[in-house]
This record gives structure tokens, sequence and C-alpha cells, in this order.
């Protein structure tokens, strides 16, 4: 069931909630089994499992950007 609705939407921009801190955002590339495919805004593509999905919506025009924060860098 989640699958044929993230099928519709190929080519938009959302936000994925996948429970605790894991939110992703980027362009819904392709749905096929089992598995949801962005896009991000550098041309990286992640892969979700779509059964770990809690929440989709369509990503927000503001500057938030959802998704992980790169640690900083150890300079020890």
């Amino acid at each position: 069931m989640m699958q044929d609705f993230l099928s519709k939407m190929i080519g938009r921009k959302l936000d994925v909630f996948c429970g605790g801190s894991s939110s992703l955002r980027g362009e819904v590339v392709k749905v096929e089994g089992g598995v949801l495919h962005l896009k991000d805004d550098n041309d990286k593509t992640c892969y979700v499992a779509i059964e770990k999905i809690v929440v989709v919506w369509d990503a927000r025009d503001d500057d938030h950007r959802a998704g992980f924060v790169p640690s900083v860098l150890n300079t020890k």
C-alpha cells in the first residue's frame, strides 16, 4: 500500500521520517522492491526501506534541511 502511494510521488520532493532522529529529504526517483530511491540536492542517491517509513510529506520551501547532520571533524 505504501509502495503504491510513493510510486505516485515520483518527481516530487519529500521529507521522509523513519522514527527517532532519522529524517531525510529528497526527490523521489524510483520506488521498487520495497525500496524508496531519493536524490538529494547534491545528486547523491539514498535508499530507504519502505517498511521503515513512518510519515512522508511534501518538502517545505524554506531553508530547513531534514536529514542526517554530519559530525564535526575531530581535529586532535
